[in-house]
């Protein structure tokens, strides 16, 4: 059995189409697809079918697509499970984790130097794809997110192939299709930065320099931002015709975005973030969006004395500050543009009262974490990251991972111990060995009683405490345990919401998912 949703959703069976007949049936597969090996709850699929606006009869209407599905699936695929559906499907049987496989294998053996075999693996992933992903579901509200993000790793997979393509000395061949990526994505610096390359490696120098000419010219225009430190060194490599642009070009440098919606918070922001910058190298965007008829230049000059402070001590940095009537969009789109992994901006314990703080994390194609600091200064402590399973609860500890690398302080992960403490231990060992596999560092695993009063006393031990927002936290508050701890703990407390790229340790496989909302708000 293949399941194909790299372009339009196909399915197959030894070898022959096998038909899924209407509408709703073909969105319900796909969405099974998308979270193949895990638990989809009833809930979630009638929101993610009928677009939170479900008719009466929607868990009738649902049973009736999955009897529809389960004629023509074969036997041992689609299983109802606890208060859900999921499909069953191994490895191989999804052309999505072929292509997630073999963008791995890729990426390593190009940082093992093995470009040939990096050049093949990503050529094999690309062309898996058979057109935009999800095609025939471009306009379901349901697969927006998963189209950008799967979007996102088709363009992470073409560019490594390039670069494999760039190491090996294919230069020629590769302009043509940089050009036309460059039109696609003009504010992809990293393209831009690979064109100029192989211009350069052909004899095109000139032709390079224009390249970064035209590329200053629209960020600067449209964002008021010069190109990013890699473009830069880029382009005064090639005026003094460095010879270690010969073999090959080092990979762009990406970016921490830190901006403070309150002035207050930006000395807290930047001691989160200046650890991170160096672990591993990351230069840190600086950026202020302040209301029309406010002092532009004062805050400039503010945000450019905190920019040299950074310099001095061997922190990467720009600063940009300019009037915003739309603070949310301008923030993703520089997020966007300028390859930002770590979104970081600050709030008060009501996460919904702001409206730039629920643009962003609608809509960041990056991670982004969120600050709820406290008068007092931070004290000596483990980083604490609550973990329950889910999507943002694996990036809040890769988060709190990099933090705690970075910081030199113990990172202690902690699950619900409610019920079922056995299977709660699994998952944190899983999380563990990947912290360990991933960053090199270890993990004090802990239970902890999911009440209020229990998590509170857990976080009065930490230095800061990371959590994971919960899927609905828009709709439905971040419920009672991550409200305390945003108005009551001792502590700072990051609220961490997973992007668009694929997380560095998250399993392919579902686990089991905990809550932290068991216990009584006290």
């Amino acid at each position: 059995m293949e399941f194909r949703i790299l372009g339009p959703l196909e399915v197959s069976h030894e070898g022959r189409p096998v038909r899924i007949r209407g509408v709703k049936e073909r969105a319900l597969l796909a969405i099974l697809l998308l979270h193949a090996n895990e638990t989809v709850s009833v809930d979630r699929l009638i929101d993610e079918l009928w677009d939170d606006r479900p008719p009466v009869t929607a868990r009738k209407s649902l049973q009736v697509r999955v009897a529809g599905l389960r004629r023509v699936l074969p036997d041992g695929i689609l299983f109802t499970r606890g208060g859900g559906y999921s499909i069953s499907i191994a490895g191989d049987q999804l052309d999505l984790h072929r292509f997630e496989r073999l963008l791995s294998e890729g990426r390593e053996l190009l940082a093992e130097g093995d470009a040939t075999a990096a050049a093949r693996a990503l050529a094999d992933a690309i062309s898996l794809w058979r057109g935009p992903a999800l095609a025939d579901f471009a306009y379901e509200s349901f697969a927006q997110l998963e189209i950008a993000r799967l979007e996102e790793l088709r363009l992470a997979a073409l560019e490594l192939r390039i670069d494999a393509q760039l190491a090996l000395g294919l230069h020629a061949p590769v302009v043509a299709e940089l050009e036309d990526l460059v039109v696609a994505h003009p504010l992809r610096e990293r393209l831009r930065g690979q064109l100029m390359l192989a211009l350069y490696r052909g004899g095109r120098q000139a032709e390079a320099l224009a390249v970064y000419e035209r590329t200053r010219k629209q960020l600067v225009a449209e964002l008021g931002i010069e190109p990013g430190p890699a473009m830069r060194q880029l382009q005064q490599s090639i005026l003094r015709q460095d010879s270690s642009l010969d073999p090959s070009v080092a990979a762009p440098q990406r970016s921490i975005l830190v901006s403070p919606q309150d002035s207050q918070a930006l000395e807290a922001l930047l001691a989160l973030a200046e650890p991170l910058a160096n672990a591993p190298a990351h230069e840190l965007i600086l950026v202020r969006l302040i209301e029309d008829g406010a002092d532009v230049g004062e805050t400039a000059a503010l945000l450019n004395e905190h920019r040299r402070a950074l310099l001095t001590r061997g922190v990467t940095a720009r600063s940009i500050t300019f009037t915003s009537e739309a603070a949310g969009d301008d923030l993703v789109r520089i997020a966007l543009r300028q390859d930002v992994d770590l979104l970081l901006l600050d709030s008060d314990s009501d996460l919904r009262r702001s409206s730039v703080l629920a643009t962003v994390l609608a809509r960041a194609p990056c991670d982004v974490a969120v600050y709820v600091g406290r008068d007092d200064p931070p004290h000596d402590g483990p980083i604490l990251v609550l973990f329950a399973g889910g999507d943002h609860d694996w990036t809040a500890v890769e988060v709190g991972a990099w933090i705690a690398r970075a910081r030199d302080q113990p990172l202690r992960l902690a699950g619900p111990a409610q019920g079922a403490e056995r299977d709660a231990s699994r998952a944190l060992a899983s999380a563990s060995l990947a912290v360990q596999r991933v960053l090199g560092i270890s993990v004090e695993p802990v239970l902890v009683a999911p009440a209020v009063a229990d998590v509170l006393a857990a976080a009065a031990e930490a230095a800061l405490v990371v959590v994971g927002l919960p899927e609905r936290w828009s709709r439905e508050g971040l419920g009672p345990v991550r409200s305390a701890l945003a108005a009551e703990a001792g502590p700072s407390t990051l609220f961490v919401r997973r992007g668009l790229r694929p997380g560095g340790l998250a399993p392919g496989e579902s686990l089991t998912r905990f809550t932290w909302t068991l216990g009584s708000a006290g």
